[in-house]
């Protein structure tokens, strides 16, 4: 998802490749079993929205083929180049109209949080399918487990805590709900989708973790500073926990939502 007015990671710095490479690997196998799940295939119409990164976009390419086609659109498509194998738009899914219609999938992973206008961004993507094509919503739910180490043991583990709390703090100040993600099977049945299903899904540890803690922390931390809300010297100590195996980093968990529009509309 690329930063909007509000939003806090820019895809610019430095440590926004790190981080969508971090988070390809905890979730990009959760979104392609999802994708393979709804029947994706050759031909297939698909739009990527906020896209970020090339992982997904480069996945549904390969798995459409060239009878197929992808869309991947973002505020900033900086990081997604110039891919062979799909199309880039620079798109606001929040204000502007859908790159298309008839679309067999839409898929958008960690970005409806961001958007301050989720319900048009919601609407629009429906709009977008094919009658029978499928919506995949994927969504980090914050507070369904609000810590980044579950195992608070010790002074370090309280001090990461203490630190996503914070980061969190300022999410909020900017229209993030952190409690979005429950809410994706309610709101594609109202949108009018059926055959909706959905789980959720979240590594306790592992080296992802940790690489995704440290490029999100490093990005926010002048944020963080600023606001008053943490200082130098706890970010450092914190950095130097995560980077010396200290820590069981858990993310929040991702919940994913999907359901198809009716044939008969």
């Amino acid at each position: 998802m690329a930063e909007d007015r509000g939003y806090l990671l820019d895809n610019r710095q430095a440590e926004a490749g790190t981080r969508f490479d971090a988070l390809g690997s905890l979730f990009n196998p959760v979104t392609f079993r999802h994708l393979d799940s709804v029947g994706i295939a050759a031909g297939w119409r698909c739009w990527e929205v906020g896209a970020g990164g090339q992982s997904v976009p480069s996945w549904l390419a390969h798995r459409v083929g060239p009878t197929g086609s992808v869309i991947a659109t973002d505020i900033d498509v900086s990081r997604l180049g110039d891919e062979a194998g799909f199309e880039v738009r620079r798109h606001d899914v929040g204000t502007d109209p859908a790159p298309g219609a008839a679309f067999d999938i839409v898929h958008a992973r960690l970005v409806l949080v961001h958007v301050p206008r989720r319900a048009e961004a919601l609407a629009s993507m429906v709009s977008a399918l094919r009658p029978g094509g499928w919506l995949l919503l994927e969504e980090a739910d914050p507070m369904l487990q609000p810590l980044v180490s579950p195992d608070e043991s010790g002074p370090a583990q309280r001090l990461a805590n203490k630190l996503k709390h914070d980061f969190r703090t300022l999410m909020v100040e900017r229209g993030v709900d952190l409690a979005y993600g429950r809410t994706l099977p309610r709101l594609l049945r109202e949108a009018g989708l059926e055959d909706v299903r959905a789980d959720a899904f979240f590594p306790l540890a592992g080296p992802a973790c940790n690489v995704l803690e440290e490029a999100t922390v490093e990005q926010i931390r002048g944020r963080l500073v600023a606001a008053g809300l943490a200082t130098d010297d706890e970010i450092d100590e914190h950095l130097s926990n995560v980077r010396g195996g200290r820590l069981d980093l858990a993310t929040s968990p991702l919940v994913s939502a999907w359901g198809r529009r009716p044939f008969s509309l």
